[in-house]
């Protein structure tokens, strides 16, 4: 059995569907902070898919949930970058302590394979683009950004220490239907609240790395099955990038407003802790066979449709 950690939240629930339709049965770990029972509900009454609510960093429910799995996939963590800078333990506790916990947990039952959802926030301000698995030293620049090296840090020394094998992927953004937060989100119910103006944090010319969720999931599955170092560590992403700018340009064209006054609020980044530019260098995923179905800006487009379905507009 594969346990996921925040298996109800936006993409562990798409990897929750992958996993389902190779034949694999799910236990699904989530206190339903973030996460929600719709984007599950499709597996009720096929015996594939169990849910625990619990929290991570309830330790005894962590391994009590562990008993029988072989693979856990650990994607439960604060969704939100901008949080931290707000409630300043939030990276700490649902990112490096709730790793911990899952780690223990692994330990106590004998649990020897982890795919961990990191993220390029691990990257700061990189000096280099497109950025390498390889570039250093990493200097995140938001407390998330820290939770995720730290949670790496925690991945690794685990299994040189009690051994074990570890899959680390380093995110893209990630983007694709049932999202629940991030710009797409942000923008729709912006324009839902006013669909005469849409403002955009910044000056618009923010640039990432965007991956679909579909994406980004077939290539967690597919590196368990052909990466094969103790300690394998990959950037997740499509190798091309989309701007702010472009992404509020697709927004309102797909929402059929008219006269929509796009305004930016200036600035070369959104928030305290936002990298205003991020380009991922996917060729060692791309080298394993691996290629995405989408390009960035197809992402965003198809996920900007699907979201404007979900929410309404």
């Amino acid at each position: 059995m594969e346990l996921v950690t925040g298996g109800a939240g936006f993409i562990g629930s798409h990897l929750v569907d992958s996993l389902v339709s190779k034949g694999l049965k799910v236990r699904v770990l989530d206190n339903f902070s973030s996460g929600r029972q719709e984007f599950l509900e499709h597996h009720d009454g096929t015996n594939n898919v169990e849910i625990v609510i619990a929290d991570l960093l309830d330790l005894d429910a962590v391994k009590s949930a562990m008993k029988g799995i072989e693979t856990v996939h650990h994607l439960a963590a604060n969704p939100d970058i901008r949080l931290g800078t707000e409630i300043t333990n939030t990276d700490l506790q649902q990112g490096t302590i709730a790793t911990y916990n899952v780690l223990e947990a692994m330990r106590h039952n004998n649990v020897k394979r982890i795919s961990f959802a990191s993220s390029s926030a691990i990257y700061g301000e990189a000096s280099v683009m497109p950025t390498p698995e390889t570039y250093g030293p990493v200097l995140p620049i938001s407390l998330y950004g820290a939770s995720k090296l730290a949670s790496e840090a925690l991945i690794s020394s685990w299994c040189g220490t009690f051994g074990g094998e570890a899959w680390i992927n380093r995110f893209a953004n990630i983007v694709g239907p049932r999202g629940t937060h991030g710009v797409i989100f942000d923008f729709i119910h912006k324009l839902k609240k006013d669909p005469n103006r849409l403002e955009v944090l910044g000056n618009g010319l923010q640039e990432k790395s965007y991956m679909s969720a579909e994406d980004c999931v077939r290539a967690m599955v597919h590196l368990i099955d052909n990466a094969e170092e103790k300690v394998s560590l990959y950037n997740l992403g499509t190798g091309d990038t989309c701007s702010v700018r472009r992404i509020a340009e697709i927004v309102v064209e797909e929402s059929g407003l008219d006269n929509v006054s796009i305004e930016y609020t200036g600035g070369d980044r959104g928030w305290a802790g936002d990298v205003p530019k991020t380009s991922l260098d996917v060729e060692y995923l791309f080298s394993t066979n691996f290629k995405p179905k989408m390009q960035s800006e197809d992402a965003i487009r198809y996920t900007v449709k699907e979201l404007i379905k979900e929410i309404g507009l």
